[in-house]
């Protein structure tokens, strides 16, 4: 490994392609895979990150004998990467927003099961005040819409949040909570006598993230407490998706009360046993102070920011 280049000649020197390659090899299994994602030959690949490592001086992926992974430089570069390649990916959105208009484009990443009045509220007043910028609403499970705000790929993000990275913010949009239900066809469904222990050795449905070391475990603890099975028949990090398995009667699932009250009145779906006590789940607005923002971005920001510190807790919990 030869000497690192001085701080100055590196920025000189370093072609962004290196980088850029870099963050394909850091989310491969190989530099196969690698070569495969960014449609070149392997020893091209090979080539570029010997030609990274001489230049940072560090060896930066471990390739023993069925190894393949980041050495400890090689996961700081990585995380510096993805920041500096979402700084670019969003220098002609900054340059296209040069206008006394207020034109830009504002990316937002949803988990499934936001249903929100208050952010309903903000969408059209943001829409009225600057009919000309544009939105996008990508619809991802929480850990995904995390990782677009982190690397600057979405402008903010409405999710779950089980562990908080540092380097992002975080707001309590609304509070929700969390009952079982059952479909049409679940010998269950309609009845008004039940206890919770009626639910003893059901078979069940949920979301991907309904494990005890992960952010739905209110939701675990409360299928414990009803004794559902261990063995989950079906799971999807959708809401739509839980909802369909459970009113196909694949199993008793877990959903926000509030965002199912429709289906309950249209005997879609039957509320189950326990029905106080719902475990409450927080939903984040979560968003990167590094990006620089468009003026359509952080009007947007700004406005949903403001509209939850006007609005107390108790108006944005939803029973």
């Amino acid at each position: 490994m030869t000497a690192p280049l001085p701080p100055e000649r590196l920025v000189r020197e370093l072609d962004w392609n290196l980088l850029r390659t870099f963050i394909v090899l850091s989310e491969s299994r190989s530099v196969t895979d690698a070569a495969h994602k960014l449609r070149l030959k392997q020893p091209t690949v090979s080539t570029a990150l010997k030609r990274l490592e001489d230049r940072i001086g560090k060896k930066l992926i471990d390739r023993t004998p069925g190894t393949f992974r980041l050495t400890d430089a090689g996961r700081l570069l990585q995380r510096e990467a993805v920041d500096i390649q979402g700084s670019i990916l969003r220098l002609s959105t900054l340059i296209r927003d040069i206008t006394d208009e207020v034109t830009g484009h504002v990316k937002i990443a949803v988990a499934s099961h936001v249903v929100c009045p208050l952010f309903d509220q903000v969408l059209t007043e943001f829409h009225t005040a600057h009919p000309k910028a544009s939105l996008t609403i990508d619809v991802l499970s929480s850990a995904d819409a995390i990782g677009r705000v982190a690397d600057k790929s979405a402008s903010l993000a409405i999710c779950l949040v089980r562990h908080r990275n540092p380097r992002l913010e975080y707001r309590c949009l609304y509070r929700e909570f969390f009952g079982l239900f059952c479909g049409p066809g679940h010998p269950l469904f309609g009845r008004a006598d039940l206890s919770i222990h009626d639910l003893d050795g059901q078979p069940s449905v949920s979301f991907e993230t309904d494990r005890l070391q992960d952010v739905l475990k209110p939701v675990t603890l409360m299928r414990a407490e009803a004794g559902l099975g261990d063995t989950i028949i079906g799971t999807s990090s959708h809401l739509e998706e839980v909802r369909r398995m459970i009113i196909a009667g694949l199993g008793v699932g877990p959903l926000p009360v509030h965002a199912v009250k429709r289906d309950v009145r249209d005997g879609l779906l039957w509320q189950l046993p326990p029905h106080e006590k719902l475990p409450e789940i927080d939903v984040q607005i979560v968003w990167n102070p590094a990006t620089r923002f468009s003026r359509a971005e952080d009007r947007f920001l700004t406005r949903i920011l403001a509209e939850v510190e006007a609005t107390p807790i108790s108006a944005r919990t939803y029973r």
